[in-house]
């Protein structure tokens, strides 16, 4: 077995998807305990507490307790490299999330006990569907009054469409919360309360069958009698594992737990290791890319400005995707045709990070970047391949930028192409009188984009509302476009890129203007390239 192959197998590379408050970023501190990355968990709970989320690193995010980009964390499990992106939770970011999940092999889906799927947990999995995602559920918050565990499996199964396989099943819930029993390994794993959710706290496990008289002694014979009974139903109704139907993203493994009290945590991890994919082929454009080629080639998901205050950079997240990636080594960026040479490039706990010598497939790589690089740029070792399936989404909300100082208006167009580039938002300028207009997804990105203009770029700037309520990029004959623009100067506009968007005041314009005019393209999606 060659090195590259050899690294792949070990590798596991996946995303953390949920509703805000579900639990998410607690489990990702948790893995990280587990991991042996860090030795206490952070804490979003208080905003007075020294300690926040591991995960968590921009200012707002700490202030907060909510996480609004993406993390990417590389710890050792065993014989194992864990990848793990915690993504933003909130809906509000979901275009984030979307271009997240496009550089996974698969993902966990957290699941509150008491509120069961909500709203996001649905979209998010639309988007794992589009890539075929494979994804474990993490049913979360057993130790507090929640739903019964038939109920929100049945949740799952009709609203999400996946076909749960419990494998483990609790006992109780609440203050009645004992534990689960493993049904995968068949054994019995007793919760112990670790007073606040501190350092993790291994859970007693003993090998019990369910019809050992040893059950009603060790939970209580009332306790074993119900969970019998449960688990019959659950085996006799339910579907057996099979694991082609799990990677295909029809069946997903559930797990039930606490994420604050490190139970159910190591069993998910232990679980992952053993049946989550390893980094597949990739598809590009000419051809698909197999993982142990010799040759590298990645893509670039994300860029982040400002990770580091201090030196105001600019990282773009890598995906290694196939070959031995090294430091030092020079890459071809396909869109530009460069050779860039890959210096310094990090590996990332949250904000702290370290350099990389070698990375392998499903690997995630920080490359410095001084504006050059965008969001679903290939690079490979000369081969002009460029990935597909990282489109930009058409924005739903608009303002116009104004500016509280006239002489930052260098600062704010610097601060508003990074923060376009990287995803925060998306910026149009107005081909008419060059205003530049942000267009986001929900409003919580306007706040987000107003406090990283005055906390990164030291520019106060406030909003305006204009009557622009969609956004199309738009396509067709020279003629025709110019006819429009013409006709409709105040709504044309350009993107960070350069291409040419429509900026309407609601889809009845855009459906007349397509009445009138053959050849016109109104995209409500536009491919990276």
């Amino acid at each position: 077995m060659s090195v590259i192959e050899n690294e792949r197998q070990r590798r596991r590379t996946f995303a953390i998807i949920s509703h805000p408050d579900a639990g998410k970023t607690t489990m990702t501190e948790k893995l990280l305990l587990f991991g042996g990355a860090i030795q206490l968990a952070g804490t979003v709970r208080s905003r007075k507490a020294d300690r926040h989320a591991t995960s968590d690193w921009m200012k707002m995010e700490q202030e907060r307790g909510i996480s609004v980009t993406t993390s990417v964390m590389q710890f050792p499990f065993g014989e194992h490299i864990i990848n793990l992106l915690d993504t933003p939770g909130h809906q509000d970011f979901s275009e984030d999330t979307y271009r997240t999940l496009t550089a996974v092999d698969s993902a966990l889906m957290m699941i509150d006990a008491a509120r069961g799927v909500q709203p996001q947990t649905i979209k998010l999995l639309e988007v794992c569907r589009m890539h075929r995602s494979p994804i474990m559920t993490f049913i979360n918050k057993m130790d507090r009054e929640g739903r019964d565990p038939l109920e929100l499996m049945e949740e799952i199964e009709n609203i999400m469409g996946l076909r749960c396989v419990p494998f483990t099943w609790p006992i109780g819930s609440g203050r009645e919360f004992q534990g689960v029993y493993n049904l995968h390994r068949k054994r019995l794993e007793l919760y112990r309360s670790s007073e606040g959710g501190g350092g993790a706290r291994p859970e007693e496990m003993i090998e019990v069958d369910l019809d050992d008289a040893r059950l009603d002694e060790l939970i209580g014979e009332y306790a074993a009698e119900e969970l019998r009974e449960a688990v019959e139903l659950v085996v006799e109704a339910g579907d057996a594992f099979d694991l082609e139907s799990y990677l295909k993203g029809y069946q997903t493994p559930v797990f039930f737990g606490s994420a604050l009290n490190n139970f159910g945590v190591r069993e998910f991890l232990d679980t992952l290791v053993e049946l989550a994919p390893t980094p597949g082929v990739t598809e590009t454009s000419e051809r698909l890319v197999e993982p142990n080629e010799d040759k590298v080639m990645g893509f670039v998901f994300k860029i982040q400005a400002n990770m580091n205050a201090m030196h105001r950079d600019r990282i773009a997240f890598f995906r290694v995707c196939a070959g031995e990636f090294t430091r030092g080594m020079k890459l071809r960026q396909v869109r530009t045709g460069k050779e860039i040479r890959m210096h310094n490039p990090i590996t990332f706990m949250a904000k702290d990070r370290s350099l990389v010598e070698t990375a392998y497939p499903g690997d995630i790589v920080g490359l410095h970047d001084k504006g050059s690089i965008q969001v679903g740029d290939t690079f490979t070792e000369g081969e002009m391949l460029k990935v597909t399936g990282i489109p930009h989404f058409a924005p739903e909300l608009f303002r116009k930028v104004r500016l509280e100082n006239p002489l930052a208006t260098k600062a704010l167009h610097k601060g508003l192409t990074h923060l376009g580039e990287e995803g925060a938002a998306q910026v149009f300028r107005l081909n008419l009188g060059g205003d530049l207009i942000v267009g986001a997804v929900g409003t919580l990105q306007f706040e987000v984009v107003a406090h990283r203009l005055r906390d990164e770029y030291r520019v106060e700037a406030t909003w305006e509302t204009v009557d622009f309520t969609c956004a199309r990029w738009l396509s067709g004959e020279d003629e025709t476009l110019s006819k429009l623009a013409k006709l409709y100067p105040r709504n044309m506009a350009k993107d960070a890129r350069g291409h040419l968007v429509f900026l309407a005041r609601g889809e009845f314009q855009i459906r007349s203007i397509n009445e009138r005019y053959e050849g016109l393209r109104f995209d409500a999606t536009m491919e990276m390239v």
